[in-house]
């Protein structure tokens, strides 16, 4: 199954660089709606090898195309026509996005093996709950879910296409960048959906270093100097922004948010399907994205433990896709992986220890912060703890629940619970800049619902007699879990709210009871 994918023992950098590569030999195909994959796989040996293929359903059928050779994609290129012009006039910008439509469409209905489409999305909450339903144990149940709801191998592909496609739109006026996707696309905890995080990347890394050493002149380019860093950030997206705008086939609904603290463009790119998020290189993103990766691959039961606490919090309303005082994916991956520390022994090491672990090409100092930390997986010692994600889900939910969140804050770089340096109701180190709370969004009002969800949700867990639920037909387990909290379940709460300040109490009671996330958003107070 794909939740194996991540187990593999490549570091962040290999497996970025493969696929990276892999997306510039690679074409969107939108194609006729009676196409046979045969003949188009035949058309296209023309110009070619085609290493690998899939189809997947976006406003019609779409093919995926990666060639052997990138000299295949001019190939073809040459051979595609313009569109002609008739109520419309074209912006002649040339891409690897094409349209095929059949010349002669067949009439007699040849009987034709259906194609097999890629899913792109996951499946809803309600059918995902009577999957879990058939499982034998709470761990395979986490497995299931996993399973749906991570990204697939044809969804990473699409994303790092979507990042080649833009990067040819920067190529035209940096000839050296990239365009690379961070965070959830490549950190191994991507949710099937999830919106595109990519940026630009100037750093041509070493490949000049070693030239200019040489020969007696000092050497360097004429450039435009600007007063910031920012300025200039915001100047090259804003015109990136705007070359989307007017010339990128399918990018639509383009916003740019250049006031914003990470200045970036906002656009849809149709062509994919994704919502895309467009900045200039953060190197602290990508080394988070990266320490992701890592605790990701260390372990199958990181992944699940990290998409079924997720997938919780947002049936109960304690996350939100629009920013605001709610607990944010990130704080609760943060969360989960301080858990997996806590756990005796560990399961995961904290983030000092990988340093201990880094060579001398792992050294990152950026802005002043330490960054440093193994990338070599296989130097990693595999956990000795051996409790399995039944254990581990009702002992997250009973450690949270219980956790001393007044006095206490969540430090990864240490794998320990320490005072908090100042009053935020939740406070989350950030691992590289050490002076930042990754949570100081979150009010107390919504720390208390989470503490609440996550006490109603261990007792659930504990007193559930599974044999009689399976008997009975009803949701047990994670299932039990996953279906909003509802008035039935009010006055039993009252009791174990015993020590949650009495002034949310009632806010919570009826945020509880109301069911779409506007109206509790309203209940919570914003």
């Amino acid at each position: 199954t794909d939740a194996e994918v991540s187990t593999s023992k490549k570091t962040f950098a290999e497996v970025q660089t493969e696929r990276l590569d892999q997306a510039e030999r690679t074409v969107l195909i939108k194609c006729a709606s009676r196409l046979n994959e045969k003949k188009l796989l035949q058309y296209l040996s023309s110009h070619g090898n085609v290493k690998s293929h899939f189809f997947f359903e976006n406003r019609g059928i779409s093919a995926l195309i990666e060639f052997s050779e990138k000299s295949s994609i001019a190939s073809l290129q040459d051979a595609v026509g313009i569109p002609s012009a008739s109520e419309h006039h074209v912006v002649p910008f040339k891409s690897r996005l094409f349209t095929f439509t059949l010349k002669n469409p067949v009439s007699q209905h040849v009987e034709e093996a259906p194609l097999h489409l890629s899913p792109q999305g996951h499946i809803p909450v309600k059918d995902l709950i009577e999957k879990l339903c058939l499982a034998d144990s709470i761990s395979s149940q986490m497995y299931i879910l996993l399973n749906e709801y991570q990204l697939t191998e044809e969804n990473i592909r699409l994303r790092f296409l979507a990042c080649s496609l833009v990067q040819d739109f920067a190529r035209a006026y940096f000839p050296d960048s990239t365009v690379k996707p961070f965070g959830s696309s490549v950190n191994t905890f991507g949710k099937l959906g999830s919106d595109v995080d990519m940026f630009l990347d100037f750093r041509d890394t070493g490949k000049h270093a070693t030239k200019m050493k040489k020969g007696p002149f000092e050497m360097e380019y004429q450039m435009k100097r600007l007063p910031s860093e920012r300025l200039a950030t915001q100047r090259i997206l804003s015109v990136i922004g705007d070359c989307l705008d007017n010339f990128g086939p399918g990018c639509v609904s383009v916003q740019k948010i250049l006031n914003a603290r990470c200045p970036l463009v906002k656009f849809s790119h149709q062509p994919t399907g994704f919502q895309c998020d467009l900045s200039v290189s953060n190197s602290i993103a990508i080394r988070s994205s990266e320490l992701l990766y890592i605790y990701g691959c260390l372990d199958s039961r990181v992944r699940a433990l990290v998409f079924t606490v997720r997938c919780w919090a947002r049936v109960h309303g304690l996350t939100n896709s629009a920013p605001g005082t709610w607990v944010t994916n990130f704080s609760l991956t943060m969360m989960v992986m301080f858990f997996l520390q806590r756990r005796s022994p560990p399961i995961i090491p904290t983030l000092d220890q990988l340093k201990q672990l880094a060579d001398e090409k792992d050294k990152h100092i950026i802005g002043g912060y330490d960054c440093s930390f193994v990338s070599d997986l296989r130097k990693i010692k595999p956990t000795k703890n051996t409790e399995t994600l039944d254990v581990l889900l009702s002992e997250f939910f009973e450690y949270f629940g219980n956790f001393d969140f007044r006095k206490n804050s969540i430090n990864l770089r240490k794998g320990k619970e320490v005072n908090k340096p100042e009053s935020s109701p939740l406070y989350i180190w950030n691992p590289f800049e050490q002076d930042l709370n990754i949570s100081k969004n979150v009010n107390q009002p919504q720390l208390e619902k989470f503490i609440a969800m996550a006490r109603e949700s261990a007792w659930i867990l504990q007193k559930e007699d599974k044999t009689q639920q399976i008997i009975n037909k009803e949701p047990w387990g994670l299932a039990a879990l996953l279906i909003p909290f509802g008035k039935s379940n009010s006055s039993k709460m009252k009791n174990r709210m015993k020590g949650i300040g009495s002034e949310t109490i009632k806010s919570l009671l009826d945020s509880l009871k109301l069911n779409n996330a506007n109206s509790q958003q309203k209940a919570v107070g914003k």
